[in-house]
């Protein structure tokens, strides 16, 4: 078998691999859509569901949506770093693989055993329901958490194991070599490489945070006579959960990097400020979870300050230094727009425009009144649902693009626009919500709150449709993954 006959087959089941994470993320995000329709629907006062069932409702939204988008994230930050490090496809079946138990262990823990105490998991709640769930549905849930936690990480340390091996440490991963002036600057690692490595260094952090207070959690529910600081285990909490959920556009970003540049036929090389830029978010994307601590006098008055300090600065470096090199890559270029280069170009709208609300909630003085508040979901799911999740679907349609013959149709236009104006206008309603004082995480609505909400799960219907229409799309591609005369293959087997 020749080289380039062995290279095409290799690229295929590569290629299958990273399919079966971008369509059960995509599955699964579409699923956790149908959740949030259902919450407001019973916030606007449409539906009367139970306390009981809408936190539970609750509790699996938040939960998949992250660990759903974290999933077709890492498919999508696999598929473009292993183009530059060996990587293990072994590792990667089995972080699918782990990911699977978990989802099934935390479906039966919330819906058969009724465990409803939101993502956070904040101890002692899990031990501690006024018996609104018992201790099978909390460990069920707790260690399914783990078990997803043990897939992640067990990627990471590898994604960490190729970029040491390829460039000797993962400070040269980020470039520092460069920035000491080791190296030129034309020897930079490429900017997938970059960004894998800040993801890498971050959520195998966050990773570990999670386990430690998932076991503590574990125990507690077991043996309620442990106990422990519940300061910590908050601060444990947020460690985990705010980095993870922080760190998915930091994987999904490297879509725009990888993209934009071949469809406008320009370069898009790494600077020095480039790589100052994803340093600095490195280190501030592990500290700033301290935002989510506003609230809480007892904690120190100095990790408050670096909480609202520092929130403002993780939110420029590498968002400035990307939307400002994606709008000099497409500026003027001639570029052909398709789908995956338009999703590409909003998802960097959508980032740029939902960071600002969260810088907003990070300073004291408005976190107090605004934090409890459905303003923190409005920026949550413009930053995501129109920055990170877009990025994904962009690489859903580029990967059926690259790799078979399926072409755009007039739909996958139309679930373009219905898709952006439809979460767009969630996140505005949640801000508007916020503005008049809506309380987050409330199963009933005074009457003057309902109005966004019914207006939000209506445009949720919308988003579920464009939604489906993506992930149809990507489906079709799986039916004709590897057509021979695709843009891949015609360059690979030339």
């Amino acid at each position: 078998m020749s080289k380039d006959i062995a290279y095409h087959y290799e690229d295929k089941s590569r290629n299958k691999l990273v399919a079966a994470y971008l369509l059960t993320g995509g599955l699964v995000i579409g699923l956790m859509m149908v959740f949030g329709i259902l919450m407001l629907l019973n916030q606007g006062g449409i539906l009367n569901l139970s306390p009981a069932t809408f936190y539970q409702f609750l509790t699996i939204h938040g939960t998949g949506m992250i660990g759903a988008a974290a999933l077709a994230a890492a498919g999508l930050m696999w598929y473009f770093l292993g183009q530059y490090v060996q990587l293990s496809k072994k590792i990667f079946v089995w972080n699918l693989v782990l990911f699977i138990i978990a989802v099934v262990m935390v479906i039966v823990g919330i819906f058969s055993f009724e465990y409803a105490s939101a993502w956070t998991f904040l101890y002692p709640l899990p031990a501690l329901s006024a018996n609104a769930w018992g201790t099978i549905g909390a460990l069920l849930y707790l260690v399914g958490m783990l078990v997803l936690g043990t897939g992640f990480l067990l990627l990471y340390i590898d994604t960490g194991r190729a970029i040491i091996r390829k460039y000797g440490s993962l400070t040269k991963g980020l470039g520092w070599d460069i920035l000491f002036g080791k190296k030129d600057v034309k020897d930079a690692p490429p900017k997938a490489v970059i960004a894998s490595t800040m993801v890498t260094i971050v959520n195998t952090t966050a990773i570990i945070a999670g386990a430690i207070v998932l076991i503590m959690n574990i125990i507690n529910v077991i043996n309620p006579s442990f106990t422990f600081d519940p300061l910590l285990a908050k601060n444990l909490t947020y460690a985990f959960g705010h980095v993870f959920a922080n760190a998915i556009i930091y994987m999904a970003v490297i879509v725009v990097y990888e993209l934009l540049p071949k469809y406008a036929n320009r370069p898009w090389g790494v600077s020095k400020l480039f790589l100052v830029a994803w340093t600095c978010s490195t280190i501030f994307t592990l500290v700033i979870y301290t935002h989510h601590m506003l609230m809480d006098p007892v904690m120190p008055r100095w990790m408050l300050i670096m909480g609202q300090v520092l929130s403002y600065a993780n939110g420029l470096p590498v968002l400035v230094v990307t939307a400002y090199g994606a709008l000099m890559v497409v500026y003027k270029s001639g570029i052909k727009w398709d789908m995956a280069s338009r999703l590409a170009y909003l998802s960097m709208f959508g980032w740029v425009i939902g960071v600002v609300p969260a810088i907003i909630d990070a300073t004291i003085v408005v976190n107090h009144v605004m934090h409890n508040t459905k303003w923190v979901p409005g920026h949550f799911h413009m930053y995501m649902g129109v920055g990170a999740v877009v990025m994904l679907f962009s690489f859903m349609y580029y990967l059926a693009k690259v790799d078979s013959d399926v072409q755009d149709t007039m739909l996958d236009k139309i679930g373009f626009f219905c898709y952006a104006i439809a979460m767009f206008s969630i996140s505005i309603q949640f801000l508007v919500s916020g503005a008049i004082s809506t309380p987050r995480r409330w199963a009933t609505h005074f009457p003057e709150w309902m109005g966004p909400a019914q207006f939000g799960a209506i445009a949720g219907v919308f988003a579920v449709i464009g939604t489906l229409i993506f992930v149809i799309h990507f489906i079709r591609y799986m039916k004709n993954r590897g057509t021979a005369g695709s843009d891949m293959y015609e360059k690979k087997l030339a």
